[in-house]
């Protein structure tokens, strides 16, 4: 980097100087950040970040000075960053101990959760955003932007569509209302 009003009268990379040195030191650089980190996913997403921060200050960027150096090191800064955060919360992790073992969900769940997956997205939406949220018709309307009366639509459909998928089961919507009133 170079202060503005030096080099080349003040002017600094233009889009299609970037253009060229971006294509040709891009493949260079992900090749030495991943030698550097040991890992290839880690090194192109550093690279790719260290270049936007370029293209950012392109307009002081010297190409004709070390810009390739400029941008490894950004690359490399960024890449410890990264790990120091993942080592900070692993430790975090370690200090809050073992995490509690869920229970298995229950039977009921998982066939309800298999006849949402069955019925269209935007009623699986509207029918878990109401009954399983409880959100009134407006507001899921006003989530999903779309009308009331589309809503309600999917909402009619999705539980009638429910109603089918769960005929043969033990949630089994009129059955459970029967045996739900009987208990009442």
């Amino acid at each position: 980097m170079r202060p503005p009003d030096e080099a080349r009268g003040g002017r600094g990379a233009d889009e299609h100087e970037f253009d060229a040195f971006y294509s040709a030191s891009v493949g260079r650089l992900i090749g030495q950040l991943y030698a550097m980190t040991g890992d290839l996913a880690e090194a192109q997403d550093v690279v790719q970040e260290a270049f936007v921060r370029a293209w950012e200050r392109r307009a002081e960027l010297d190409l004709n000075g070390a810009p390739e150096a400029w941008v490894r090191t950004v690359a490399w800064r960024l890449a410890v960053s990264r790990w120091r955060r993942v080592r900070t919360a692993l430790a975090f992790a370690r200090r809050q101990g073992p995490s509690a073992t869920a229970p298995p969900p229950e039977p009921h769940h998982v066939l309800l959760v298999q006849a949402l997956r069955q019925i269209p997205e935007a009623q699986r939406r509207a029918v878990v955003l109401h009954h399983l949220c409880d959100l009134t018709v407006e507001q899921v309307a006003a989530e999903a932007d779309c009308p009331v009366g589309t809503v309600k639509a999917h909402l009619s459909r999705g539980r009638a569509a429910l109603a089918r998928l769960l005929a043969d089961t033990e949630l089994n919507p009129r059955t459970t209302r029967l045996s739900e009133a009987r208990n009442d």
